[in-house]
C-alpha cells in the first residue's frame, strides 16, 4: 500500500484544524473528525436509519446505472476518493469488469483501508488493487495516473465543503485529468427542509452521538476536557445556502481546556459550534460548479424519487 499521510501528518493536521476552528468566530470543526473507530461505527448505523435516505438512494442510483456508466466510460483504472469500505463501489467494479484493469481505493484510514483493499482484491483476482492512504484534498496530484481513469468520489461528500473551496477541490481533480478520464459524483439533492433536517437528526440519536463523538476524539487525542453531555446536538437547514448544517450547542457557559495545545477555550451558554456543513444540490449548481472548474457534465441520474443525483463529468476541452 502506498502512503502519503502517516499517523504523525494526521496528529499534526488535527492539532492544526482545531486550534483553528476553535479560537475562530464562529467556532467551527471540520467533519473528518467524526470518523475514529467509534465514529465510524456510528456513521454506519446511521446510514441503516430509516430517516437517512442518501446511501440508499445513491446505491439504487448505482445499481440501475452501473451498466451504463461501464459502456459511456470503458475505464479501465477506477479510482475513488474517500473510498472507505469500497461496498458501494462493488457494483461499478462488477460493470467494468470487461474492461478495467486497476482499483485504487483512497482514504486517510491505512490499516482500514487496507483491510477493506483485501477483501475486494480477493473477490476480483485479475484485478490489481493498490490502495493509497492519503487526503485527497492536499496529495491530489500525488495519486497514482493510469489509462483512461474513472474517479469516483460518492457518497454527497463533495457537499461538506464550502462552495469556494468545492471549486477549488474540483480544478484540482480536473487538473490531474487526461482528456479520456471521467469524473463520477454523488450528491444529495434540494428537497422539503423538513425531510433534510430529519437526515440529519434521527430520532433515535444516533446521529447526535456520532456529533459529539468528535469531542470524545479531541479529548482522547488533545487530552481535552470537553464534558460531553454539556452539548447538545443541534441541525438546523439555511435557506440562503441550501444546506443542512450541524452543530453542537452549549448547554451552559463552560472553560475547555486542551492540553496538547495549550489552549482555553470558553463558551458561552447557547453557544453553537458548526462541525459540519451538507450542501445540497440542484443540477443547475453543480453544472454550473463544474464549469467553474473546468469541467462539463455529460450525463446526470436520480433515483425514482428524485432525492439523491448521480453526475458524470469530463473535461470541458473534450
Amino acid at each position: 500500500m502506498d502512503r502519503f499521510l502517516t499517523a504523525d501528518d494526521l496528529a499534526k493536521t488535527l492539532r492544526q484544524d482545531v486550534r483553528a476552528g476553535l479560537t475562530g468566530a464562529p467556532k467551527t470543526l471540520p467533519p473528518k473528525w467524526f470518523y475514529d473507530e467509534r465514529g465510524s461505527a456510528l456513521f454506519e448505523e446511521i446510514t441503516r436509519l430509516e430517516e437517512y435516505y442518501p446511501t440508499r438512494r445513491e446505491r439504487e442510483i448505482l445499481a440501475a446505472r452501473a451498466p451504463g456508466i461501464a459502456a459511456a466510460t470503458g475505464a479501465r483504472t477506477l479510482l475513488e476518493l474517500g473510498a472507505g469500505s469500497g461496498e458501494k463501489t462493488r457494483v461499478l467494479l462488477d460493470a467494468l469488469s470487461g474492461t478495467l484493469r486497476t482499483y485504487v481505493p483512497v482514504d486517510v484510514s491505512g490499516d482500514f483501508l487496507e483491510q477493506a483493499a483485501a477483501g475486494i482484491a480477493a473477490d476480483h483476482p485479475g484485478l490489481a488493487v493498490r490502495a493509497v492512504a492519503a487526503d485527497y484534498e492536499q496529495h491530489l496530484p500525488l495519486l497514482p495516473g493510469g489509462e483512461r481513469r474513472l474517479i469516483v468520489f460518492l457518497g454527497g461528500t463533495i457537499g461538506n465543503m464550502p462552495p469556494a473551496e468545492r471549486i477549488g477541490f474540483l480544478g484540482g481533480v480536473r487538473a490531474t485529468m487526461a482528456e479520456d478520464d471521467f469524473l463520477l459524483v454523488g450528491a444529495d439533492l434540494v428537497k422539503d427542509p423538513a425531510r433534510l433536517v430529519r437526515a440529519y437528526d434521527d430520532a433515535a440519536g444516533v446521529t447526535a452521538e456520532f456529533n459529539r463523538n468528535v469531542l470524545s476524539v479531541i479529548n482522547r487525542e488533545l487530552d481535552a476536557d470537553f464534558d460531553i453531555g454539556a452539548f447538545e446536538h443541534v441541525a438546523a437547514w439555511n435557506a440562503a445556502e441550501e444546506q443542512v448544517e450541524m452543530r453542537l450547542r452549549s448547554l451552559r457557559a463552560q472553560d475547555v481546556r486542551v492540553g496538547g495545545l495549550d489552549l482555553d477555550v470558553s463558551f458561552a451558554e447557547g453557544e453553537e459550534m458548526r462541525t459540519e456543513i451538507s450542501a445540497k444540490f440542484r443540477r443547475e449548481r453543480l453544472e454550473a460548479e463544474l464549469g467553474a472548474a473546468g469541467m462539463e457534465l455529460a450525463e446526470f441520474w436520480t433515483d425514482e424519487a428524485g432525492d439523491f443525483s448521480l453526475t458524470l463529468a469530463t473535461p470541458a476541452s473534450r
